[in-house]
């Protein structure tokens, strides 16, 4: 369990709240709107209103405390990278910024932010992978050259065993593991069976797994 401090409760950042909620993490949310603070009160721990920019309203928050401080703001990159640079100068520990353009990246990076999100980017790469072929279920971008993907297994894999294809030799891709029916199998061996009722999680290089398996 972690404590976060979660600032700017737009859709983005609403949708933070409700998933580190899920994970049972301790959250405290931040927006200088009071509807939206009001919308996240059931999912966090605890909320203030107020000016994430004001130096007094986010020291008395008392950043040095929180495990993780996240920049959820997207509607004002002022705004954002005054808050990133704040919460920095005041001492947290690590700050987690969101970013809509490359040279937002850049300038948060340079004031403070430990780790920069781009949601937009990250979720138009994974529409166009994941519905760019018929046989990509899930995609997971790993870093600019590694990913996995949820793909369906190819026709001449099925009825084989994970041993008599040497996937990872063959193909160098190594299969992380198998889902049917909703389940997910991770107990994965050379004399696991591929079925045509199961598809496969595969990790590897994206241009390979592309090439492999005509992405």
């Amino acid at each position: 369990m972690k404590s976060i401090l979660l600032i700017g409760l737009g859709r983005f950042g609403r949708h933070i709240a409700i998933k580190l909620d899920e994970l049972n993490h301790q959250v405290m949310a931040v927006d200088n709107n009071e509807s939206r603070v009001e919308a996240v009160l059931p999912y966090v721990r605890n909320a203030q209103i107020g000016d994430a920019t004001n130096e007094d309203f986010i020291r008395s928050l008392g950043v040095r405390n929180f495990d993780v401080c996240i920049v959820a703001i997207g509607d004002n990159f002022q705004s954002s990278l005054e808050t990133t640079s704040l919460l920095k100068e005041l001492g947290a520990k690590m700050v987690v910024s969101r970013a809509a353009r490359d040279v937002h990246a850049k300038f948060l990076l340079r004031n403070g932010a430990d780790e920069v999100v781009y949601p937009e980017k990250q979720l138009a790469s994974w529409t166009a992978i994941r519905y760019s072929a018929d046989h990509i279920f899930d995609y997971v971008e790993l870093d600019e050259e590694h990913g996995i993907f949820e793909i369906s297994i190819p026709d001449a894999w099925i009825g084989k065993t994970v041993g008599e294809l040497d996937i990872r030799k063959e193909y160098n891709v190594n299969i992380m593991a198998l889902r049917c029916n909703g389940v997910l199998d991770m107990n994965i061996s050379s004399e696991t069976p591929l079925g045509d009722d199961q598809t496969m999680l595969v990790l590897g290089n994206i241009k390979n797994i592309q090439k492999q398996f005509h992405i």
